[in-house]
């Protein structure tokens, strides 16, 4: 059965829905990516897709695992962001994550991971913004961070019209903390402060963009996102000017919001 939202809303060029619970959120998102890459790999044969990491995805990781059909030979995986020179085979690899919550559950075509040792990053971030340009995203998927970032660019430091695809940036120390808060990590210090990351420009390339946020601790990063001036101070905020763009609430992220229909934010 289709999940249908308890609540559906626009906030300048962005449609937002609204489910009851994480799960049926996870579901619904899984639903639309799934029909993205059918259609993309009907048509043309072959479907670029770019996955993100995080506890907020998981329900939607799996349930995309489980979409029946969907021709996964023909997929090309790529994600957005990797912390610069972390320890080999730590468990908060974003490449390790997404093995272990997908790839290695479904037969992808190829998975190009970004490049987390690079013996040169500025070479790293230019050869994998030649990859992104040569296999054009059909589907980004992402997330919201806390601090209100998209992938790793974090507030105030996101720059809406970056010339660049990729690059390294330093962590803000919110994002750092939520990376603890979510066991990724024992402490702040044990966090990288640096990482390469696809910047907005590239995130916003892909034909279509779905950003699933689930969870009251991403509360306040949607009130703002949704209810706050479009400014690199929440860098989630640009969405509003994406029309090829959809937002998956549940409840308790769409909590903020102070809407009274059908419960949300009670």
């Amino acid at each position: 059965m289709t999940s249908r939202p308890i609540r559906e809303l626009t906030f300048d060029q962005l449609g937002v829905s609204v489910y009851s619970t994480n799960e049926q959120l996870g579901k619904a998102a899984a639903e639309a990516a799934a029909a993205i890459i059918k259609g993309v790999v009907a048509e043309r044969g072959t479907a670029n897709v770019i996955l993100a990491t995080g506890n907020s995805q998981l329900t939607f990781l799996h349930a995309l695992r489980e979409m029946p059909a969907i021709p996964w030979p023909g997929v090309t995986v790529f994600h957005m962001d990797e912390y610069l020179n972390l320890p080999p085979g730590h468990p908060a690899s974003f490449p390790h994550f997404l093995r272990r919550h997908i790839l290695d559950h479904v037969p992808y075509g190829s998975f190009f991971p970004v490049p987390g040792h690079p013996s040169d990053s500025e070479t790293a971030c230019r050869g994998y913004e030649l990859l992104l340009r040569a296999h054009p995203a059909d589907l980004c998927c992402l997330g919201i961070g806390e601090n209100g970032h998209l992938a790793f660019n974090d507030p105030p430091a996101a720059d809406f019209n970056d010339p660049t695809w990729v690059r390294v940036v330093e962590l803000e120390d919110a994002c750092r903390r939520q990376q603890v808060g979510e066991g990724h990590f024992g402490s702040l210090g044990e966090v990288p402060t640096h990482a390469l990351t696809l910047t907005i420009p590239a995130l916003r390339s892909a034909r279509h963009v779905l950003c699933l946020v689930p969870e009251r601790r991403k509360a306040e990063a949607v009130r703002r996102a949704l209810l706050g001036p479009i400014s690199p101070a929440c860098p989630a905020s640009i969405l509003r000017q994406t029309p090829h763009a959809c937002l998956f609430l549940d409840r308790e992220s769409a909590s903020a919001l102070r809407m009274t229909v059908a419960g949300v934010g009670d």
